[in-house]
């Protein structure tokens, strides 16, 4: 649930009505609309021929073409929703940035590192590919997964960009590191890769400079012409579904693309399923009692959570892809990331709204809408 979305009901509804019937039919039922789009894709992928050729025929940033503007559709309007002019906030709660980076760069890593080898160890590509999962922090879903819990906009449009400027720095020497040090000094065994430097910063330019750049023109003219009232009222409203149909729309294309590699493999798909699980499931909840632990306040507590816990599955993808080959076991990997990523933080997002009312009655960045629900 959006908290636009919630402050400003369907027409014909009361402030007083339940929540869920306050919501828009694509809000309400976000949930079916993401399965039913995961399993048109997967249908897509597995019974139209040529399909995936066609749709990896052109890419940008090594990624496949509609995949990339459905990411940009989707990014689009949820940047265009952050108050640039209060970044400052942000940018001076030095807890809130120490506990990203530390989660982030840190934690997120090495908890993918050890749960890898845990459960995978005898399937060494499906092991790599999910350790260069646990490298690839997350620019971009995470900013629908961020609004719809109702955190802190302009926090995780600092902490997003943070990322970013980290991944360009650090993705290819924490890939040395976990693929080839640390598995020595642990007497287990190494994993030889290279990774393009200019592959990682050209995703980044494209996937989150693109869409920030769009959004903070949209603000700063609307606001300027109309002023902010008319800007939030009236603009936002109208062009924030587009972040959900891109949602979805970047669902069924990346599941066409890879349907077939899901479908034809279930058992191997079950088996990287679940080190999966267990990281997001971890993340999420450590990331959340940490910001509880440091008083954050219930939004930026869910935006800490959302961009510990998710993963920049588009990089993963094509890293794996451009180092190991299409149809390697790494590739796999990255491809039921998003797989099981998907559900499991649509779930969390109502995990975090549940929370939000349990354990933050009086928080008073907590939307009335979502204290009231019922």
């Amino acid at each position: 649930m959006s908290d636009t979305v919630a402050e400003h009901p369907r027409p014909g509804t009361s402030l007083d009505a339940p929540v869920l019937t306050r919501l828009s039919t694509l809000d309400r039922f976000l949930p079916v609309w993401i399965i039913a789009a995961m399993a048109l894709g997967l249908a897509l992928g597995r019974w139209v021929p040529g399909l995936d050729d066609a749709l990896s025929a052109v890419e940008v940033g090594n990624v496949s073409l509609p995949i990339a503007v459905g990411l940009l559709l989707m990014m689009y309007p949820v940047l265009a929703k952050v108050r640039y002019s209060e970044l400052d906030r942000v940018t001076g709660d030095r807890r809130l940035l120490g506990a990203s980076l530390a989660l982030n760069w840190l934690v997120g890593p090495a908890l993918m590192f050890a749960l890898a080898w845990l459960l995978l160890p005898d399937l060494p590509e499906y092991r790599t590919g999910l350790i260069i999962v646990g490298l690839a922090r997350c620019i971009a879903m995470v900013l629908i997964w961020n609004d719809l819990s109702c955190g802190d906009r302009e926090a995780a449009a600092v902490l997003v960009a943070l990322n970013s400027v980290f991944q360009i720095l650090a993705f290819a020497v924490l890939g040395w590191f976990y693929l080839q040090v640390l598995p020595g000094w642990l007497g287990l065994s190494t994993t030889s890769a290279e990774f393009s430097v200019w592959a990682i910063l050209l995703s980044v330019l494209v996937f989150l400079g693109i869409p920030l750049v769009a959004g903070f023109l949209t603000r700063t003219v609307g606001e300027r012409a109309k002023g902010r009232d008319w800007y939030e009222r009236r603009l936002l409203p109208r062009i924030g579904p587009i972040a959900l149909y891109g949602l979805l729309f970047t669902i069924v294309m990346l599941f066409a693309l890879q349907g077939d590699a899901i479908t034809s493999r279930p058992w191997d798909v079950a088996r990287i399923a679940l080190p999966l699980l267990a990281y997001f499931s971890l993340m999420f909840g450590g990331s959340f009692l940490l910001g509880m632990r440091l008083r954050l306040g219930y939004a930026k507590t869910a935006t800490l959570a959302f961009t510990a816990a998710g993963n920049n599955f588009e990089l993963a993808i094509a890293v794996a892809i451009g180092t190991f080959g299409v149809t390697s076991g790494q590739a796999l990997a990255g491809v039921v990331g998003p797989l099981i990523e998907v559900p499991v933080l649509v779930a969390l997002v109502y995990v975090a709204l549940w929370a939000a009312r349990r354990w933050f009655p009086a928080d008073p960045t907590v939307p009335d809408a979502v204290r009231s629900a019922r």
